[in-house]
């Protein structure tokens, strides 16, 4: 195990991609998120990717850097792709066993909900790799400002937001950190489900009681410096759109009226 989780961490860069409005990229985050939904071919998901791939390189980060920002999430594209595919049936069967069946349509919507799923963690980290902490919580405490005559909670939803992302690579530094200290007590990991079990609970256990102690720490924290919500506080660098975030949804929109049109041709 190592401690190259960056989904949630933020790289420094001066690229347009990082110039955007963090409002702009929420946003267009959730669109490219639908669009990709909608894609229905192979076609359309080649152009999505591609789409990502053009905005790294706009944003400046290396392949490497994109690959380990989603690596610890591919865990979950995994299980995806094997529910489809042993669950979704139909053209000639591949695999029979009786108990166990693979068809075509099964191989095929595996392979596409894998490539759908990765290449949606690739669109969303880039949000968190080029916008910092700081500004993603108060773009979201912004766009949910409106609703607060409603009651709803903006700035401490934005809050929580906030820590959530700041403490997701803490997270994997704690999982390193007690992984090792158990593998140094004698711990090792067995292919057996029982001992399996075992070792996932001498992580677990130590692992959640520094996340809690961590929480509790911040906790304090906040009420030592007299916290008490929104009212009042000020921004150091106020958000305002540019004419980059025009271009941005422009680039968006067009995305979405192409894959919309080999939706309907294809």
């Amino acid at each position: 195990m190592n401690a190259g989780f960056s989904f949630g961490s933020y790289i420094p860069g001066q690229s347009c991609v990082h110039r955007l409005d963090p409002r702009t990229k929420l946003v267009l985050g959730c669109v490219f998120i639908v669009v990709l939904l909608c894609s229905q071919s192979v076609m359309t998901l080649a152009i999505c990717a591609a789409f990502v791939a053009a905005a790294y390189g706009l944003a400046q980060i290396p392949p490497s850097k994109a690959v380990a920002s989603v690596a610890p999430l591919m865990a979950i594209v995994v299980i995806v792709a094997l529910l489809n595919l042993f669950v979704t049936q139909g053209g000639e069967v591949l695999v029979d066993l009786g108990f166990l069946r693979i068809s075509e349509a099964g191989a095929y919507t595996c392979l596409f909900m894998g490539a759908r799923l990765t290449i949606m963690m690739l669109g969303m980290s880039l949000i968190t790799l080029t916008t910092m902490t700081i500004d993603l919580t108060e773009a979201f405490e912004r766009l949910l400002s409106p609703f607060a005559r409603f009651g709803l909670p903006a700035h401490e939803l934005g809050m929580i937001m906030g820590i959530a992302l700041r403490f997701m690579p803490q997270f994997a530094n704690e999982l390193v950190t007690v992984y090792h200290a158990q593998v140094s007590r004698g711990a090792k990991l067995s292919n057996s489900p029982v001992k399996g079990v075992r070792m996932l609970s001498s992580l677990m256990v130590p692992l959640f009681t520094s996340v809690f102690r961590h929480a509790e720490t911040l906790s304090a924290a906040m009420d030592a410096r007299c916290y008490h919500g929104g009212e009042g506080r000020t921004h150091l660098h106020p958000l305002h759109f540019a004419p980059r975030d025009g271009v941005a949804a422009a680039a968006v929109a067009l995305l979405a009226c192409c894959v919309a049109a080999l939706n309907v041709l294809l």
